[in-house]
């Protein structure tokens, strides 16, 4: 197969790692109001999949050890794609929980397996990992902002969830030709790198990095308002934080893989963030304050999953990595927004919320600066 397949094939399967979740979030009012949810199960249809990428993403080593790398995620898509399409045929409380958490499995399992992939097709080239994060971008900005204009034309919103399934249906019509079987002269085998210190760095870091994420996400839009500005004026800014993810989520990982300085710019994208938060704390514009807060989410999640590639030297322990880190870090990181609400509904204010995402956001560089000076010489090299 040549070399622009597996990239189409990487572009299909990151397309649909998010839609399942983000098109919720702009369709959650009316679907709350339509089927009388509670506040608390409505916020379990974007709290359940991030909880259960966390949960599930172990299992990745596990289910690739048995069916092959390919197979894995081709079965990881098909169950995207089911959950998807079912939100179009029954508008039920209880099919939303369940579609929910089978695309958070799939998800899961598809995400450290998607890291192997790179290190098996792309030993060189960690960069690519820049696809990898557009692509999921791209799907994330797609269903934020298609899904609501989709049911203001359809006047339903269960085809405005169901239609992010023809994104699946593609996806697999090019992951069913990889076949199954297992890489010879490789082990077979690879058990998660719970003994490692660094990989406990890595996890930790990830999972405070999108735990930031996710509570921006879900939080960012009532933030705004809570300043003076309109739902419609708080949505478009919501949309500046996704949209400027796609560019930066591209090129700096590309200028790592072609300069180095993974480390370096893993701090300097937390800055970026930091200055966003404590921007929005200072009652600034929260537009730049977004932008900014976008800006260097965008640079920090392909990092995040370019570290487990350049730690390791092969495929399979590329994926237990990832799957440590992201099964730990998503787990962590289903808290955030949870804690924003908490936060919140104590106070009555979102400051002290900020205050929070700033000591977070902290605590993330201290784990940045602690993997860069632990770092050995392999390590550094292969960031090149």
């Amino acid at each position: 197969m040549k070399i622009w397949m597996y990239i189409i094939a990487l572009f299909l399967i990151s397309i649909n790692l998010r839609p399942a979740i983000t098109s919720v979030a702009p369709l959650l009012d009316t679907i709350q109001q339509d089927l009388g949810m509670s506040g608390t199960t409505a916020g379990l249809l974007t709290t359940l999949p991030v909880l259960c990428m966390g949960i599930f993403a172990p299992f990745a080593t596990k289910i690739s050890e048995r069916v092959g790398l390919e197979r894995g995620i081709f079965y990881s898509l098909v169950l995207i794609t089911i959950a998807t399409a079912l939100r179009g045929f029954f508008g039920t409380v209880p099919l939303l929980i369940v579609t929910a958490f089978l695309a958070g499995v799939g998800i899961g399992v598809a995400g450290p397996l998607v890291s192997g992939f790179i290190k098996q097709y792309f030993p060189t080239k960690p960069g690519v990992v820049g696809v990898y994060t557009v692509s999921m971008a791209i799907g994330a900005g797609s269903a934020t902002g298609i899904s609501a204009p989709i049911y203001e034309s359809l006047g339903n919103w269960e085809p405005a969830l169901a239609i992010w399934a023809v994104l699946g249906l593609a996806a697999m019509v090019v992951w069913i030709r990889f076949p199954g079987k297992k890489q010879s002269g490789l082990p077979e085998k690879t058990e998660l790198p719970w003994t490692s210190g660094r990989a406990w760095l890595i996890l930790l870091f990830f999972g405070l990095m999108s735990s930031i994420f996710y509570s921006v996400t879900a939080w960012g839009a009532p933030i705004i308002q809570s300043m003076g500005y309109n739902s419609v004026v708080a949505g478009s800014m919501l949309t500046a934080f996704v949209l400027i993810q796609i560019p930066s989520s591209f090129i700096i990982p590309s200028l790592v893989a072609r300069f180095g300085y993974v480390f370096p710019t893993l701090i300097g994208c937390t800055v970026i963030e930091l200055t966003g938060v404590i921007l929005l704390i200072a009652g600034g514009q929260p537009l730049v304050a977004m932008l900014l807060i976008g800006l260097g989410a965008g640079g920090l999640f392909p990092l995040a999953l370019m570290l487990p590639i350049i730690e390791t030297d092969s495929y399979q322990k590329a994926s237990a990595w990832a799957a440590m880190s992201q099964g730990g870090g998503y787990v962590i990181s289903a808290l955030g927004p949870l804690g924003v609400g908490v936060v919140y509904d104590l106070t009555g204010s979102y400051i002290n919320a900020l205050y929070g995402m700033t000591a977070i956001i902290c605590m993330m560089g201290v784990l940045q600066v602690m993997l860069w000076i632990t770092a050995d010489r392999t390590t550094l090299k292969k960031q090149h």
